[in-house]
């Protein structure tokens, strides 16, 4: 990815010349100081593309600038990120190409959770509190479940098909789905849902409405789903298992 430079012509500086006359007058004059214009700084040069290499050159860093931009990295060291061009093209490249991508894998991770951090900590205290309620149950991956209603028909494998209706809603109370709203039950492999799901389902016999607490790890980690889902957020869903469908 090479980078176009703009460079800023420098400024030279005016120094004021003093100067003193002596006379044959019994008083000494004044010492007369000029004052020094007033500089302009220049203005920096605008980019001028003179060639198809300077368009080509120009195109890739600016799509290339713009990809790693939208993955939200909003800061490179300019020099470098043209020095890791130029020595691809030349064969000579400081790491390879698998070692370039773990790397640039992880510091986005960093950042990704530096982003998130907010959500995952107020998951976890809200989460925390939830538990000490004599109603919440937790099962040791830290999933939490409230019973509503107890069913008495089967309780579906994760390889069954299940009939449901559902709500989901942040913790803040935001509703984010809902199969009542739709009006139709949501019909769907119990396997293929989030490890949410596929964990508490199993709990629930035929006719039952339980209350699932789920961690983000449980959810939809740390990339969260769409705009209506953030990373690291902890969910709440009403859950009410209608039947199971066989195959």
């Amino acid at each position: 990815m090479k980078k176009i430079f703009f460079l800023i012509g420098s400024t030279g500086l005016f120094l004021p010349v003093f100067s003193q006359q002596k006379t044959t007058a019994p008083k000494k004059p004044a010492t007369t100081v000029s004052k020094p214009a007033a500089v302009k700084p220049a203005a920096p040069s605008a980019t001028v593309l003179k060639s198809s290499l300077d368009s080509m050159s120009y195109a890739i860093g600016m799509l290339d600038g713009n990809f790693f931009k939208m993955q939200g990295i909003t800061e490179v060291n300019a020099q470098l990120l043209g020095k890791g061009f130029d020595d691809i093209l030349k064969n000579k490249a400081l790491m390879s190409p698998e070692q370039a991508d773990q790397l640039i894998r992880r510091e986005m991770q960093k950042m990704t959770r530096k982003k998130i951090q907010p959500n995952i900590t107020e998951g976890e205290k809200f989460l925390a509190e939830n538990a000490k309620r004599k109603e919440v149950k937790t099962t040791a991956s830290g999933l939490q479940y409230e019973v509503i209603k107890e069913g008495t028909g089967e309780r579906p494998t994760a390889e069954q098909t299940i009939k449901i209706h559902y709500t989901g809603t942040l913790i803040n109370g935001r509703k984010f789905d809902s199969s009542r709203d739709r009006g139709e039950p949501l019909v769907y492999p119990l396997n293929q849902m989030i490890k949410g799901w596929v964990e508490g389902v199993q709990l629930m016999p035929v006719g039952s409405r339980y209350l699932f607490y789920i961690p983000y790890s449980l959810g939809y980690g740390e990339q969260g789903s769409g705009e209506s889902i953030p990373g690291g957020s902890a969910l709440i869903f009403d859950i009410e298992l209608i039947d199971i469908v066989k195959q």
